[in-house]
């Protein structure tokens, strides 16, 4: 399985964290680790996603970068990881 980070900047609203992980669910991908902050001003959030599939991270992206509220997807690092199920 192929494990991908990605960084993604939305807009906070109560809603965005969940839109984003049901992409992320409904595009077959499991989430390994996430990280989520504030950005340097209120009305923005920065998400790290550690998410991992046999799919390509490519499908994910652009779903991601769909989303109203995601304003900037970007694929950080890919690594292939043995993950048990």
């Amino acid at each position: 399985m192929m494990q991908h980070q990605l960084a993604v900047t939305a807009r906070f609203r109560p809603e965005t964290l969940e839109r984003v992980l049901r992409v992320v669910r409904h595009r077959g991908f499991q989430v390994c680790s996430m990280n989520m902050a504030t950005a340097g001003n209120s009305d923005d959030i920065n998400i790290e996603l550690t998410v991992a599939s046999l799919r390509p991270v490519e499908l994910l992206f652009s779903q991601l970068s769909k989303l109203v509220d995601v304003g900037r997807v970007e694929i950080q690092q890919q690594t292939t990881q043995q993950i048990r199920a």
